[in-house]
């Protein structure tokens, strides 16, 4: 039987490489499993009001994008069975 993991992650910036004079990446630590969900659809509307809710709470961090961010910022995702402990799994490569 399929679940739906309700995760809670830290998101970051990581530098991908110099390439087309440098580009980066977002990152995610888990910081821990919100809920768990038998039906997709209610997941994905837990996510958008925990997301909703964060984006209020946040409003006054500087963006992920910014060059003087310093962590501090979350988002909820959905993921099918299980969260990974980071996101993504693997380090993107340029091409």
């Amino acid at each position: 039987m399929m679940t739906f993991v309700l995760a809670f992650y830290e998101v970051d910036r990581a530098y991908g490489g110099p390439e087309e004079g440098g580009w980066w990446f977002d990152t995610g630590q888990l910081v821990r499993i919100l809920a768990l969900f038998k039906d997709e659809e209610r997941a994905y509307a837990a996510a958008r009001r925990a997301n909703r809710l964060l984006e209020y709470l946040q409003r006054h961090r500087r963006p992920v994008g910014s060059v003087i961010y310093s962590g501090g910022r979350h988002e909820v995702a959905v993921f099918e069975n299980f969260a990974p402990p980071a996101y993504p799994e693997t380090r993107p490569r340029y091409e």
